[in-house]
Order: structure tokens, then sequence, then C-alpha cells
């Protein structure tokens, strides 16, 4: 099969990219810069110089294609300026669009667009699972721009005929992530993070599941359908008991009340008004650390694809133990 795959460059889609080459799939591959992804093209992986920003840049290398994966996104949680947001828009919303309409017109017989479970914003500690929708403020540009990409873009082209099925991975780790997740680890790791976000919880994926979960869904998903693909539910405290238990390195014991983030995130507001803050401590970095549960329940893919991400116990410590190393660390696991 030969399959047209955006987002080959970054965390998930270069995942999603080497799985099917190593499945035995012809993949082809819009970038920015090929002469930067070297790494890609000595798998045999095909190429093309483009943008999702701008659809016919990738008309002659989709034509053709059995199947589309619609991976790239722009992520980021600390947003300042309305460049920011504008790009937010353009890359994640316009984006998608772009992909989605050459899929159609191509007529691509099937494709997988990536969502994420922050559409269903702060689930306020329920799992919630595909069926659920959000109408209330976004906590960050990310979740306001991936909603509109999901409802307003996907669901509505999906309605016409468009043969799409989304997944909605949760929170992603693995070695090569450049989130503000693995920030907070190396923070962690080197004594940086004072304090911890008390009753913050995520559904934790290893990124190596959430890929697969990806070619899953191209093969056994049902058109217009959606699935969680994230992992088990975690709060952030916990899982850095966890890591305390492999790396040997303490956490810090203050964990910081909902309400008392809230307040950090409004007085961070009128700050960043007048002088540039760091990302980590923007009004929304803030905002979405003050006890959020970002929660969505796997139970269909699991029944329907066949997904089964690692646990949490296993997947975290291995991601740990690689970070050390590039730190340069030695980890020296607690016995009690």
């Amino acid at each position: 099969m030969k399959y047209f795959v955006t987002g080959a460059t970054g965390f998930v889609g270069g995942r999603v990219a080497r799985q099917l080459r190593a499945a035995g799939h012809d993949v082809v591959a819009v970038v920015r810069a090929p002469e930067k992804a070297g790494d890609l093209a000595a798998l045999g992986i095909a190429l093309h110089q483009g943008d999702v920003t701008e659809k016919e840049s990738m008309r002659a290398p989709m034509t053709g294609a059995d199947g589309v994966f619609h991976i790239a996104g722009w992520y980021k949680i600390g947003v300042r300026t309305a460049s920011e947001r504008r790009a937010g828009e353009q890359i994640n919303v316009e984006g998608t669009r772009n992909v989605l309409e050459l899929m159609r017109e191509l007529g691509i017989p099937k494709g997988v667009y990536t969502s994420t479970v922050a559409v269903f914003s702060d689930t306020h500690g329920k799992l919630v699972d595909e069926s659920y929708i959000f109408t209330g403020k976004h906590l960050s540009e990310y979740d306001r721009a991936k909603w509109m990409a999901h409802y307003e873009v996907a669901e509505p082209l999906i309605a016409q005929g468009l043969p799409l099925v989304i997944v909605q991975p949760g929170v992603i780790y693995g070695p090569g992530d450049t989130s503000s997740l693995r920030t907070a680890l190396l923070d962690y790791l080197q004594h940086r993070l004072p304090i911890l976000p008390k009753r913050t919880e995520y559904c934790w994926a290893h990124v190596d599941d959430v890929a697969h979960g990806h070619l899953l869904a191209m093969e056994h998903g049902r058109a217009g359908q959606s699935y969680i693909i994230a992992g088990e539910r975690r709060t952030f405290v916990d899982a850095l008991a966890l890591a305390e238990r492999v790396t040997g390195v303490r956490a810090s014991r203050i964990q910081a009340a909902p309400g008392m983030m809230k307040a950090s995130a409004a007085l961070m507001g009128v700050v960043e008004r007048a002088v540039p803050v760091p990302a980590m401590y923007t009004s929304e970095y803030l905002r979405v650390n003050a006890g959020v549960t970002y929660l969505g329940d796997n139970a269909k893919a699991r029944r329907n694809l066949g997904y089964d991400p690692r646990p949490l116990d296993e997947g975290l410590p291995a991601t740990l133990l690689h970070e050390m190393a590039l730190l340069g660390m030695t980890p020296k696991p607690m016995t009690s």
C-alpha cells in the first residue's frame, strides 16, 4: 500500500512513517525541508517539499495514495502573542482543511486525522468517550484550534462523505518528545521543578503505542468514526512518584492547589501584558495545569481496533532512563 503522511518529521508522525515502512508499505511524506529529513530518506520514505498551509504543494505527492495520515499540527502551551494564535489556526485549522479537501478532490479511499482529547477541555475528573462534546471557553489556544479543526473542518467533511477516521490521543510521552511535558520531566530530573500541580490528571500513552493506534485506525477503523487512543489515567503527582522509584531523584513535596494556580494565572495575565515571561509561567500554561483533567476513555479503540497501550509503569521508566542518559545522569532506583 502507498500512504501519504503529513508531520513525518514530528514526534508522532515520524513514528507512524517508520512503522508503515517496517510493515512494508510505501510512504510519501511532505516536509518543509527535505534536506533536514535524511533519516527518513534513508528508510526509503519518499520526501516532497511542501507545507500543509500550501494546498497545491501536496497535490502531486498525494495523488495515487491508498490512504492519508494527516498528523502535522501546531502545538504550544504558553501562547503570548497574536502571531502565535494566528499560527495555531493557520496550521491546525486551515492546514487540516487543505489536506482533507485535497484528499476528497483526489478520491483517496481512506484517511486518518490526528485530533486530541484536548478538544474535550477539562473533563472535571470524568473519563469521557468519543460522544462527548465540549462547548465552553477553551483553556488554551491549542485546545481551541484543535476543536475547530475537529468539529468545524473534519466532521463537516465526513458528513459530506469523506472516508475519514479520527483518532484522539491524550498525553503522549517517550523518547524524542519536544513538548512541555518533556520540559517538565527534565526540570524534575534536574531539581528545577519546585511546585507540582495538585489533582492535574492525564491519560498517558507511549508514542510508539499512539503511532500503532494510527495504523490500527487505518486498517480497522470505520470511516466516520472517532477513536480515543489515549492510555491509562494518572495524575502528574502520581507519575512523578513512579519516576522517583525509578530514578532516585526526589520530586518536590510542595503541591499547588487548583485555586492557587488559577489565582496565579490571573495575576500573570496582567503581568504578561507589560513584560515578556517564560512560556511555563504564562497565564495560559498555569491555567491548563490548575487541577485540570484531560481524560478520554479508550474502550472503543480497544474493542474495535485492538488497541492495547503499554502501562505507564512500563513506558515511563524507560523514557526517564533515556532522558537521564542524555543528561549524563546515573539512576539510583529506590528499593522501598
